[in-house]
């Protein structure tokens, strides 16, 4: 009976190991299925390469308003908001002193007037001459001093940012009225604006004045306002290896406004780069690195990739294994991984 049992077990052994070197050997023996995808080559395309940075808009100009001389406010004819024009009325200070030293000029144009003629008959000594000539010319300048300091003028078009002073008050030559600087009003020239950008100092030989450059806004989307490079600062920060470049930007119908925050393109000339179509780029999970897949004699290549300048539907690809020619898998990509076998479909 125990010998029975001892062949029937051997035997069931036997057919086990059997069974199971059939099935190794038909998975060692299976065939791993080509991924059918679509490939495009690469060309090189010729394209603006531009520099895109960020910055705060500026006024062309600001001023903070005020004459040289402390003194009673007689009006202020503009408020907060005002437009105005070169050569405009703005404020009109005390004209007490003004009036004193127009008649002082006037008796001393008598005096002068006199001394030249006794001067021409050489009846006058040149000391008493000299003396009358210097006090008639102290006497205009002073007139012309308090002339510009009691009627101020708009010293360009623009537009009134600031008023910190009402009619008849004192103006005491401090800051008041939440003013940063002492002044009676602050006028701003906004047409054109103007940006201060700090660019790598990579750029420092593309970038000159004149370079033309576009500004976006996200308050316009559908707009580009166009401008250009206005100074190029001579020296480059040697802690952030920077430097500093102006840029104005035309303004005429006002849409801008100082404080705006856009995004400035610099362009600094046309090259030729490899563009690929942007549904054949991946990104990696959890990162931010970005990747294609080359068709490498039927086996797909992964190549990592830098993105930069995005036209529409397409981008530039930046990496050393890309040239032009290689085919680029455009679909079924998202299947595949490095290495994967591939046969390509139309």
């Amino acid at each position: 009976m125990i010998k029975k049992l001892t062949l029937a077990t051997l035997t069931m052994v036997v057919l086990a190991g059997c069974s199971g070197k059939k099935d190794s050997t038909t998975q060692n023996t299976s065939v791993i299925e080509a991924i059918p995808v679509k490939v495009q080559k690469l060309e090189k395309e010729n394209i603006a390469r531009t520099l895109d940075y960020t910055a705060n808009l500026e006024a062309d100009e600001q001023v903070y308003y005020a004459p040289a001389a402390t003194g009673r406010i007689e009006k202020i004819y503009v408020e907060v908001g005002d437009r105005i024009k070169k050569g405009q009325l703005l404020v009109e200070m005390d004209r007490t002193n003004l009036q004193q030293a127009e008649v002082q000029l006037k008796n001393l144009e008598t005096e002068y007037n006199r001394a030249k003629m006794l001067n021409e008959t050489q009846s006058i000594s040149k000391q008493a001459y000299d003396a009358a000539v210097t006090q008639y010319e102290v006497a205009q300048s002073n007139v012309a001093f308090l002339k510009e300091n009691t009627q101020m003028l708009a010293p360009f078009d623009g537009v009134v940012t600031g008023k910190y002073f009402e009619n008849g008050e004192v103006y005491t030559g401090a800051a008041f009225g939440g003013a940063s600087k002492p002044s009676i009003i602050a006028i701003e020239k906004i047409n054109p604006l103007k940006a201060i950008v700090s660019l790598s100092e990579q750029y420092f030989l593309s970038v000159k004045k004149g370079t033309k450059v576009e500004l976006k806004s996200n308050l316009y989307p559908d707009r580009v306002f166009e401008g250009s490079v206005n100074i190029v600062y001579p020296t480059i920060d040697p802690a952030s290896r920077t430097f500093n470049v102006e840029i104005k930007i035309p303004n005429q119908d006002e849409a801008l406004r100082p404080g705006m925050y856009g995004t400035i393109n610099f362009y600094i000339g046309n090259t030729e780069t490899v563009v690929a179509p942007a549904i054949a780029v991946l990104k990696l999970q959890g990162s931010n690195d970005r990747y294609v897949f080359l068709n490498r004699d039927g086996k797909a290549k992964r190549v990592a990739v830098t993105l930069g300048k995005r036209f529409e539907d397409k981008v530039e690809l930046i990496s050393n294994e890309i040239h032009e020619g290689d085919e680029l898998i455009v679909v079924g990509q998202g299947r595949l991984v490095d290495g994967s076998p591939i046969s390509i479909t139309q």
